[in-house]
């Protein structure tokens, strides 16, 4: 184990050169393109569990939101692939960084809001200033609704983040413990793998459900916008 809590974080480097961008085109190499008539099972389910995760996700759209869907399926597949390969032993999670997360966040976020003010400028302006708002309250509620839209994708950055590395630190507390337990009660030592093993599944329940919030909410903000 790292005596550095926070070593695996720090981002890849091979002969002093970062190879982050090599991380994070590695997860599109698990979506092959199938080129046989009849796929394997591993291609069927992909392909099953894309079309399921589509049809729930794009339902709500209509035509002009429904052009986002191979954006948002390929948003979905990149952030919960990677995610799951942070969980590999001494592996780099891209997703731990703010600032790539703030890289996906801001672009969809100033894309569906720019959608909202080219097709529906009124119903996107009205949003600003709820109906029936008393006149002297009219300047601190524009003010408060436009912090809080400016506020969508830093949120949206750090809860994705916030959820990632708290999982992280947690199993490498937890992993560390387990070591140095072995060599002062073996019992304690094996409820504490125990525990480290129920945290490992959550971790993967976790890595593939913050990957559909992720795309869930710009979904949302689109669908708002539409």
């Amino acid at each position: 184990m790292n005596e550095n809590l926070f070593a695996s974080f720090i981002t890849p480097t091979m002969m002093g050169l970062p190879i982050v961008t090599l991380v994070v085109m590695f997860p599109s190499m698990l979506f092959p393109t199938p080129a046989r008539l009849i796929n394997n099972r591993l291609i069927s389910f992909q392909h099953w569990l894309i079309r399921l995760t589509s049809k729930q996700m794009m339902t709500i759209h209509n035509h002009k939101g429904q052009t986002w869907s191979l954006m948002l399926m390929s948003l979905i597949m990149f952030i919960g692939a990677t995610n799951l390969l942070g969980l590999l032993p001494h592996s780099f999670t891209p997703t731990t960084q703010l600032s790539m997360n703030l890289g996906m966040a801001v672009p969809l976020w100033a894309g569906t809001v720019v959608t909202g003010f080219r097709n529906k400028t009124k119903a996107s302006l009205a949003h600003f200033l709820p109906q029936g708002t008393p006149t002297p309250l009219i300047p601190m509620l524009v003010i408060i609704e436009t912090i809080s839209l400016f506020i969508q994708p830093v949120a949206l950055a750090v809860r994705l983040t916030a959820n990632i590395t708290a999982g992280h630190l947690l199993m490498h507390l937890i992993g560390g413990a387990t070591l140095a337990l072995m060599n002062i009660s073996t019992l304690t030592a094996l409820l504490t793998f125990v525990v480290l093993v129920l945290l490992t599944i959550l971790e993967f329940a976790v890595a593939m459900i913050q990957a559909y919030v992720f795309t869930l909410l710009v979904s949302l903000y689109l669908h708002d916008n539409t």
